[in-house]
């Protein structure tokens, strides 16, 4: 049996596909969105998280590293990436609770359990279970065989995904799928790549599969001042979109700045620091210009 690693599930979500849903976050993803907001999944491993605001300076954490990874430094007890193997004792050990672990092991059989628990919210509401992340596909085979294990119980699927992976591995999958939500950040290649770390050919092109294949989906677009909400990008979305053998619905997501406090507890460089979400009214225009390619977009919370 395939184990994965995943670093949360959220129970009573409205917002992942249809109905009440249990949505479970798969660790690693091929991408480094600038607005990524789960900076703890880009990491395809269980991973210790250190909050100097937190800390007592009581250097216990130091003292229960087995691999002395953790000194003292101006910034607080610092591990060092190179050395640390994410054992998690100082985190268990930490009085303050400033080091704690993001990330842990299931197997599939487990995993389910816990979404059973769920399924009198997935009965009564026409909801189920969404696979998200991270990039759920960067974990194939245990995805796969959760997806099965889920279709046997009659528990419906959904699949977040930013579509880069094999056609083999979307072929694995696509099948198990009920609904893809499928990430469309920009067209132009080299932004793309500047923006998210990787070109979108591979993603492109697995969406026109899709499409073709007849599988369903919503297309979600993410709109981030400054950088994908420009005229040039919204066109060649419609234009794109609207050549596809099935036209999708769209979900524009407008940016929000919640996760800011998420790259500090990681440590992470925040890239949109001073970015301010788009108003109301740009999101209505980008819905309207979407519509003039036949179109139709929801504008989210």
């Amino acid at each position: 049996m395939n184990r994965g690693v995943i670093f949360d599930i959220k129970r009573y979500s409205i917002h992942d596909g249809p109905g009440i849903r249990t949505t479970v976050f798969l660790k690693g993803c091929p991408l480094s969105c600038w607005w990524c907001h789960n900076p703890e999944s880009q990491s395809a491993f269980t991973e210790v998280v250190y909050r100097p605001d937190r800390c007592i300076g009581c250097g216990a954490c130091e003292g229960a590293c087995p691999v002395g990874a953790i000194a003292l430094t101006q910034r607080g007890y610092i591990a060092d990436p190179d050395r640390c193997t994410g054992c998690g004792r100082c985190a268990e050990i930490c009085p303050a609770e400033a080091r704690e672990m993001v990330g842990r092991e299931i197997t599939v059989q487990d995993l389910v359990e816990e979404i059973e628990k769920d399924s009198l919210f997935f009965d009564e509401s026409g909801g189920g279970v969404t696979f998200s992340g991270g990039e759920p596909l960067s974990q194939s085979a245990f995805l796969a065989e959760a997806l099965e294990a889920c279709r046997e119980r009659d528990i419906h699927t959904v699949v977040d995904t930013c579509g880069f992976a094999s056609r083999q591995v979307l072929e694995r999958i696509a099948p198990l799928t009920e609904l893809f939500l499928f990430d469309l950040k920009m067209m132009d290649p080299e932004l793309h790549k500047r923006y998210t770390g990787v070109p979108n050919g591979l993603i492109l092109s697995n969406l026109e599969w899709l499409a073709g294949q007849g599988f369903s989906m919503i297309i979600r677009v993410p709109v981030i001042p400054g950088i994908n909400d420009t005229a040039e990008n919204i066109e060649a979305t419609g234009k794109f979109l609207s050549e596809l053998s099935r036209r999708p619905g769209v979900d524009l997501l407008p940016y929000h700045s919640s996760a800011r406090e998420k790259y500090r507890r990681f440590g992470m460089n925040y890239r949109l620091e001073d970015l301010s979400a788009p108003s109301r009214e740009r999101m209505e225009i980008i819905a309207a210009y979407l519509a003039r390619f036949g179109i139709t977009a929801s504008i989210g919370g």
